[in-house]
């Protein structure tokens, strides 16, 4: 197959579609979120495009023009204050009003209000999804589906059953395999790969007691390893609000660790040109193949990829490199620090830099992408 026979292959209109609503509310939102800021501090902003590339449309709205612009992607708000400005000598000068007039923290406040935006809606819809769902309990197994003529159905394991020992022994909240803590429910292969007798402790529809399913296993026939047949996940566990909100907040502060080490393994691999796949961070191609294959799992799997999407649009954002938001804030605290803001020519060589940077590292993230159909 060629690269769009390929492309074609892993991604659906539907997936397409979804993942230009999603992409799209979350800039939309991150967008607005820097323009409130402005307005509330009385700095006018001149546009507000919902896309990239050429304007479509656009209608003067509050001392704003808002556009529609061609690429469905992404989009910019213009707070007065922010660029360079022509002087009388034809050359561009540092600006003195609007964004540029305002404090240091008025500054912050502007540029840190985008993350917390998207923050911000991650964590409404995780506890939307929560709510919903119920909250998984690490340490109880739940058999989503047994697969036909396995053994797991000889063995008389049922769809819904709820693994609550195995071996006589609880299952534990968490296992470490190889170095690394995974919750407790993903014991299940590492049991799998002892040879003998083995017990599974469930908790079964419609039977009061704890049901007991006990089996020889072995683990590989003639060196082809043996698979018991069964589909799982955590149990779930039904929550209010609240405790759905408590438990987004306490797995956003768990995902921190996780996300930067993403961010820097993707670093990484861009400084040393290695466009060898991971499950890190995907470009837009992988982004769009996520979703179409959550599209067709149905509407909760598309909130999970929205919570995904936003946080790593939060946390992204917030990495204190020129060109990203949290560049900007650290420009400004160093202003803060020094007493006076940098000059004209210090500030626009490093937001230049950064802003190189961020593309070559966008571009990179696209040729990684692109790389697996080729």
């Amino acid at each position: 197959m060629n690269f769009f026979q390929s492309l074609a292959a892993v991604l659906t209109p539907t997936g397409l579609l979804w993942t230009v609503i999603i992409l799209g509310i979350a800039t939309f939102l991150h967008e607005l979120a820097h323009y409130a800021l402005a307005r509330w501090q009385g700095v006018p902003v001149k546009s507000f495009s919902v896309g990239m590339g050429p304007v479509l449309l656009s209608r003067l709205w509050k001392g704003t023009e808002w556009r529609i612009s061609a690429l469905p992607l992404g989009g910019y708000v213009e707070i007065d204050g922010m660029a360079p400005v022509p002087g009388a000598d034809g050359q561009m000068h540092a600006p003195t009003s609007g964004y540029a007039g305002l404090p240091s923290l008025g500054k912050i406040a502007v540029i840190l209000a985008g993350p917390l935006m998207n923050l911000a809606l991650a964590l409404g819809l995780m506890t939307l999804l929560f709510t919903n769902q119920g909250l998984p309990v690490p340490n109880r197994v739940r058999i989503e589906e047994v697969v036909a003529n396995s053994t797991a159905q000889n063995i008389g394991l049922r769809n819904g059953d709820v693994i609550t020992a195995i071996d006589g022994q609880d299952i534990p909240q968490l296992i470490t395999v190889n170095g690394k803590q995974l919750p407790g429910w993903q014991s299940v292969p590492e049991i799998l790969k002892k040879n003998g007798p083995h017990t599974f402790t469930l908790q079964r529809s419609g039977v009061p007691g704890p049901v007991q399913v006990v089996f020889d296993w072995t683990p590989s026939v003639g060196g082809k390893k043996q698979l018991l047949g069964i589909r799982y996940s955590p149990d779930v566990q039904k929550v209010g609000a609240a405790q759905a909100f408590g438990a987004s907040v306490s797995n956003t502060v768990q995902a921190v660790p996780q996300v930067l080490s993403a961010f820097g393994n993707l670093f990484k691999r861009f400084l040393t040109l290695d466009l060898s796949q991971d499950q890190g961070v995907s470009g837009p191609i992988g982004t769009a193949e996520i979703v179409s294959r959550a599209a067709a799992l149905g509407p909760w799997a598309l909130v999970e990829i929205a919570i995904m999407l936003n946080l790593s649009l939060a946390f992204f954002n917030l990495i204190p490199i020129p060109g990203l938001d949290g560049g900007r804030i650290l420009l400004t605290l160093i202003g803060a620090i020094k007493g006076s803001p940098l000059s004209f020519a210090q500030e626009n060589a490093i937001n230049f830099a950064g802003f190189a940077f961020v593309m070559m590292l966008m571009l990179f993230v696209i040729l990684r992408d692109a790389s697996r159909f080729f």
